[in-house]
């Protein structure tokens, strides 16, 4: 298993931010978590990416405790919803150091440029690209230390059809490369088309995981968006 959650919960003031939750992952699965706003999965993936710390629970990745971040370093690829680049700086300056405080070689900074189609605004402004550039610019960071794990909470979200398209096509790819991914979504056609697996997140809790097509042929995909 390269992945295995115990029990991990979050309260935030007297609220469940996730109910104590236990999964699996196997290498190289592409999981969609599933959920309305206010589900739990931002609260699960950001706890998966050591950006917040769990009240309860254990997460280990690779058979690392997740609270060892050093021996963790580079394991585990986050992309937030919202870039989270330094919006004054230059592409390459935020690849740069990235790379710089992940030890990852300045060699990967030109891969990632030309992987991702970056090298002609590698001089621009994170402040004067458009959404779906920034969110580029979000994944290829993410991968400089190329994570064997990659988490992404809603990577298609407040982007046009084009941009959509080709973040599915890069997704796909990485997936066929090997990659664990694990992303949130609210598009049925996104998830239909992308996942292997489908959890879904439901008032903090988990009441689905299983295949693709148990999750559409279930009450519970009915349900979820007639709400």
């Amino acid at each position: 298993m390269q992945l295995v959650v115990q029990n991990l919960a979050k309260l935030y003031d007297d609220k469940r931010g996730l109910a104590p939750t236990s999964f699996k992952v196997d290498k190289g699965e592409l999981i969609a978590i599933v959920g309305h706003n206010g589900a739990g999965k931002s609260t699960l993936l950001k706890m998966l990416a050591s950006w917040i710390v769990p009240d309860d629970g254990t997460v280990m990745v690779d058979g690392i405790d997740l609270k060892n971040r050093m021996a963790l370093a580079g394991k585990v690829g986050f992309i937030p919803e919202d870039p989270n680049l330094f919006e004054f700086f230059s592409v390459e300056y935020n690849l740069k150091l990235f790379a710089r405080l992940s030890r990852t070689p300045m060699s990967r900074v030109e891969k990632i440029l030309d992987e991702f189609k970056l090298l002609a605004f590698r001089r621009s402004k994170v402040q004067t690209l458009s959404k779906g550039l920034k969110q580029r610019v979000n994944i290829g960071r993410a991968l400089l230390a190329d994570p064997a794990l990659l988490i992404l909470d809603e990577p298609t979200s407040g982007l046009d059809f084009e941009m959509t398209r080709e973040i599915y096509l890069l997704l796909q790819s990485m997936h066929a490369a090997g990659k664990t991914i694990i992303f949130t979504s609210h598009r049925p056609e996104e998830i239909k088309s992308l996942a292997t697996r489908i959890m879904v997140l439901h008032k903090s809790k988990l009441i689905f995981d299983g295949a693709p097509h148990e999750y559409f042929q279930s009450d519970i995909h009915d349900e979820l968006y007639s709400l």
